[in-house]
């Protein structure tokens, strides 16, 4: 396997468990909160497809789907088209309501953009430092790990989220 391949095959995982979230949760579960601090499902697998759309269309120096392609407009989105959800407050994170398949499409679109693009790369290619700001400057090959990394991580939240939005459900709390 290619490190292009493994790249996209990190891509695809986090795609996985984006697909069984959003198949398996009911509309409460996606907003459900175990806490006044939590994070929604919604906005967790928003994020993750908002970083990975701007982090990608920095890298390629293109424009973020988000904005270029309307999706910040379809989708409702009571935040400013620049924010991907770092630094937001709790209750901004509770003011996110989206509908679950044009979350679904505006993921796949960034999905299949990142795909595209990381198959047009080579090894020399993810060598390219694509962030000055950081010591030591980060390479092409550095972002998309850190982009699989944080998509994981948050896509494993969102996960956890619907478990205990179940369970809340069957004890006949919230989510009942």
């Amino acid at each position: 396997m290619d490190v292009t391949a493994a790249v996209v095959d990190g891509f695809d995982r986090i795609r996985g468990v984006v697909h069984e979230v959003l198949d398996d949760a009911d509309p409460a579960a996606l907003v459900f909160r175990p806490d006044d601090q939590a994070n929604t499902i919604v906005w967790l697998l928003w994020h993750i497809a908002r970083v990975q759309d701007d982090h990608i269309a920095a890298a390629a120096k293109t424009h973020q789907l988000w904005t270029s392609a309307g999706w910040h407009e379809r989708l409702g989105s009571p935040f400013d088209p620049s924010a991907t959800g770092y630094g937001q407050t709790p209750t901004e994170v509770g003011t996110l309501k989206l509908d679950p398949e044009l979350l679904r499409g505006y993921f796949e679109a960034v999905h299949e953009t990142t795909v595209a693009y990381v198959r047009a790369q080579d090894g020399a290619s993810l060598e390219r430092v694509v962030d000055r700001r950081w010591d030591p400057p980060v390479t092409l090959g550095v972002r998309l790990i850190s982009i699989i990394a944080d998509g994981l991580q948050h896509a494993g939240q969102a996960a956890y989220v619907l478990g205990l939005a179940r369970r809340d459900a069957a004890a006949g709390g919230r989510c009942s």
